[in-house]
């Protein structure tokens, strides 16, 4: 565990919420790669940037960090995200209209910096808040539920 990656992964998700971008020269490695971008990245500072400049502008999402925590060579957060619905993302209808998302963020670190970032994202309930995606019916899952003579597999 390192104080300075998980430091360097909060002041990913502070850039991200100013968008003062310009701190990922000194907090990413030269080679970083983003797995989680939908759209190819180029490596390194510029790409993550590109990505997040994204984030920040289009989607306008703001992260509120709820756990934190490393081993030698990664940092993982549970953060939640506020966004606001882009038709062209979220689908038709989704414009302006804010949203909340569960995301996980694991990043594979160097020394001090970050190298490799993974993102989970609970994209379905952002769409089903946005209205483009329809909730599932409950009643779909008291059929699925076991009976009292049924045992979990």
């Amino acid at each position: 565990m390192s104080e300075r990656t998980e430091d360097a992964a909060r002041r990913v998700f502070d850039a991200i919420n100013s968008g003062d971008l310009g701190a990922l020269d000194d907090l990413v490695t030269d080679d970083f790669i983003d797995h989680g971008s939908p759209f190819p990245l180029p490596p390194g500072p510029e790409g993550y940037r590109k990505i997040l400049t994204f984030v920040h502008d289009v989607l306008q999402i703001r992260y509120t960090v709820e756990d934190l925590f490393s081993t030698d060579d990664r940092v993982v957060i549970r953060a939640v995200a506020t966004g606001v619905g882009v038709d062209l993302v979220h689908g038709e209808g989704a414009a302006g209209k804010t949203y909340t998302m569960t995301t996980a963020h694991i990043y594979r670190t160097e020394g001090d910096k970050l190298a490799e970032h993974w993102g989970i994202r609970d994209e379905l309930a952002a769409r089903i808040q946005l209205g483009t995606v329809a909730a599932p019916d409950p009643a779909a899952f008291a059929d699925s539920a076991p009976g009292p003579d049924q045992s979990r597999v």
